[in-house]
């Protein structure tokens, strides 16, 4: 459903608050993210994205000696396409633009793999039919095996799915994947069997090696501290109560892993900070930087006395 805005008004600042201009029922009533924000339909508030605040917040020195290693690591891998494109500099510009877009056509694709898990996982939790190109891909049919090994397994009890959260009083909104029960983890844990948990998806890196990582903890806190949330009927209900331990689920063609993640209070006053870092990054280090002053010449000098 569309919010108009009338002729010659201006859309609202970040974070304002616009009324709609018809009344939302069902679904319609559930914030969507939008250019990194998610916006109230029926208050008009803006809430920041937690993926947005943590990418805009947190270095990760990491990630650029991913790019080089995986940049390096291309060109060697395709020196014979790069020498027979290097006779004309129209060869060169193309051969240039397309290794130094290396790293960004891996992030895509497995952003497209991940993606297409969280469907396969959410598919399976609500009963719905998967979508064909998901069940005729034989990558994914791995991690759907994974996935019911894990349910399976550890005798995990769905109460929710890529279910959107927020904190109005902190200013920011996200989908977690999913909130489960399960007795098992609650015994390890040493919790009543009835505690409720956090789950998390992630599909990159290497099984015990590499591809959970400490942010997981950042954006799950967050999560964990969301005031509301919004049933897929679009009804808006107070965020229950999650234990301070999150579950990352690492899948991966080969298997999976279960991982716990400190998620409580002192893991949120960190997401805190990084928010700060990020409303630093993306409004006021906007504005700090001034043009070059100009020496003053004599005209303006007496104009000044």
């Amino acid at each position: 459903m569309t919010i108009t805005v009338p002729a010659g008004a201006q859309a609202p600042a970040a974070g304002r608050r616009k009324k709609p201009a018809v009344a939302l029922t069902g679904p319609d009533r559930i914030p969507r993210p939008s250019q990194g924000w998610y916006r109230n339909p029926v208050t008009g508030d803006k809430l920041r994205r937690v993926t947005t605040i943590l990418d805009q917040g947190e270095p990760n020195p990491a990630l650029m000696f991913w790019s080089a290693n995986h940049t390096a690591r291309l060109a060697i891998d395709s020196l014979p396409r790069l020498l027979a494109n290097s006779r004309t500099s129209e060869e060169r510009e193309e051969s240039y633009d397309w290794l130094r877009k290396g790293h960004v056509r891996m992030k895509d694709e497995r952003a497209d793999v991940g993606g297409a898990v969280h469907r396969v996982i959410e598919s399976t939790i609500l009963g719905t039919p998967m979508p064909m190109d998901i069940v005729n891909d034989p990558e994914l049919a791995a991690y759907l095996r994974h996935f019911q090994a894990f349910v399976r397994d550890w005798e995990i009890v769905f109460e929710a799915s890529e279910m959107v959260v927020a904190n109005p009083d902190e200013g920011y909104a996200g989908t977690l994947d999913f909130l489960f029960y399960s007795r098992l983890i609650a015994r390890l844990l040493g919790v009543p069997s009835e505690t409720l948990f956090k789950g998390d998806t992630k599909t990159g890196g290497e099984l015990d090696k590499k591809g959970v990582y400490p942010k997981a903890a950042l954006q799950m806190a967050a999560y964990r501290r969301a005031q509301v949330c919004w049933l897929r009927s679009g009804e808006q209900i107070p965020m229950p109560a999650v234990h301070s331990t999150g579950i990352v689920l690492h899948l991966r063609p080969e298997g999976y892993r279960v991982i716990p993640l400190e998620c409580g209070d002192a893991v949120f006053d960190a997401f805190l900070q990084v928010k700060k870092v990020a409303d630093w990054t993306s409004g006021l280090s906007k504005t700090v930087i001034g043009s070059a002053l100009q020496l003053p010449t004599l005209d303006t000098t007496k104009a000044a006395a």
